[in-house]
């Protein structure tokens, strides 16, 4: 077979695909149980077996490699003539068809699965303030059990709360602690069972990525990467969140959730910081919304070290804004939409939902 009949054939493959994610993704109990608990275990394990005892990431190479090749790919059908544009066309979209396949078959399809509450056996709350369902009386419930747990863990470990935590660990010991939270979890909930492990520094540093620059998941390779540059405070909640992915959560706020739990569920009380520093931000994010002068109130019952952890991260992110963050989040929230997440970059906050309802029934740590 020719190349060009070749790519022919993968352009309309690509369609093919396409419709077929669109299908399946109709029927989540049957992506659930033959996917995310069937062929994809095998496929994680698989890749983190092969990929996870090199120190470096391999995906990380992978990806710059693809991304010279769609330069050399712009440059060559700019200068080409146009005669040949057409042939050049059908080997960019022979391409992307073999890239989308990798992407459903590897990791994708987990966006179809059934909702992490399902398997927790938990009621989901809705929290969307604009169509008033929202219970502010229950958010204030949560918000006051995380302020009371991290004020605790933060005691034991300054012993005066107007000292921020500081992590006493090296980076690459919070990657190779992170496992120790799943170990944990997964004996009440034996789906988060992470063996063998494989999360690695990122070759490169991305700050300037959109809404999760500190994180992101190697469809092709199964790793999870981390961006060095981000405060140790915040990186054991990184890294649980990360991988909460690499155990089929798709969904950012399932992921954000998930990783919470693994990270309280540690024995270790500076992954337990790092996770309930988060969600105090998220529950109070969702309090400001709704109430800013109750905002204020809870702010005030915050220990000042606490906040100066919360300004260190905040003025991290502020040093690497810049002028093209409205063009990733527009891509990113497209993203997240098109596959199954209908609140975007909005999705990322809706964690605080799964955790009223799991305190509901098993009651946080």
């Amino acid at each position: 077979m020719n190349k060009e009949k070749r790519n022919k054939i993968l352009t309309i493959l690509l369609f093919v695909q396409i419709g077929l994610v669109y299908f399946f993704s109709k029927f989540p109990d049957l992506i659930e149980h033959n996917y995310t608990n069937g062929i994809y275990i095998y496929i994680s394990i698989f890749f983190r077996t092969i990929f996870g005892w090199i120190p470096f990431s391999i995906g990380d190479i992978v990806y710059f490699t693809l991304i010279l090749f769609i330069i050399r790919f712009l440059y060559r059908f700019v200068k080409n003539k146009h005669t040949s544009r057409k042939q050049m066309l059908f080997q960019f979209l022979a391409g992307f068809s073999i890239f989308y396949f990798c992407f459903y078959f590897f990791w994708g399809l987990n966006y179809s699965r059934r909702p992490i509450a399902e398997y927790l056996e938990i009621k989901k709350e809705k929290t969307d303030l604009n169509s008033g369902k929202y219970d502010i009386e229950k958010l204030k419930v949560i918000t006051d059990k995380l302020i009371l747990n991290i004020i605790d863990i933060q005691s034991q470990l300054t012993n005066n709360d107007t000292l921020p935590v500081i992590v006493p660990y090296t980076k690459n010991e919070i990657l190779h602690l992170t496992k120790n939270g799943y170990q944990k979890l997964s004996k009440k909930f034996d789906q988060f069972d992470y063996k063998p492990s494989s999360i690695k520094k990122s070759l490169f540093s991305f700050p300037e990525k959109n809404h999760r620059p500190d994180l992101y998941y190697h469809l092709i390779t199964g790793e999870a990467q981390v961006d060095y540059l981000i405060p140790k405070v915040n990186l054991p909640m990184t890294c649980s969140h990360e991988v909460a992915h690499q155990l089929g959560m798709a969904s950012e706020s399932e992921a954000n959730f998930i990783g919470f739990l693994a990270a309280s569920f540690n024995d270790d009380l500076y992954f337990q910081y790092s996770a309930y520093m988060m969600a105090i931000r998220y529950t109070l994010f969702d309090i400001y919304r709704s109430d800013p002068d109750l905002y204020q109130e809870y702010l005030e019952k915050l220990p000042k070290g606490v906040l100066k952890n919360i300004k260190e991260s905040d003025e991290f992110w502020r040093k690497y804004q810049n002028p093209m963050e409205p063009v990733f989040k527009y891509f990113y929230d497209n993203y997240l939409k098109y596959n199954q997440q209908k609140d975007g970059l909005e999705s990322y906050n809706r964690m605080v939902d799964l955790l009223i309802s799991y305190d509901d029934k098993y009651v946080l740590k």
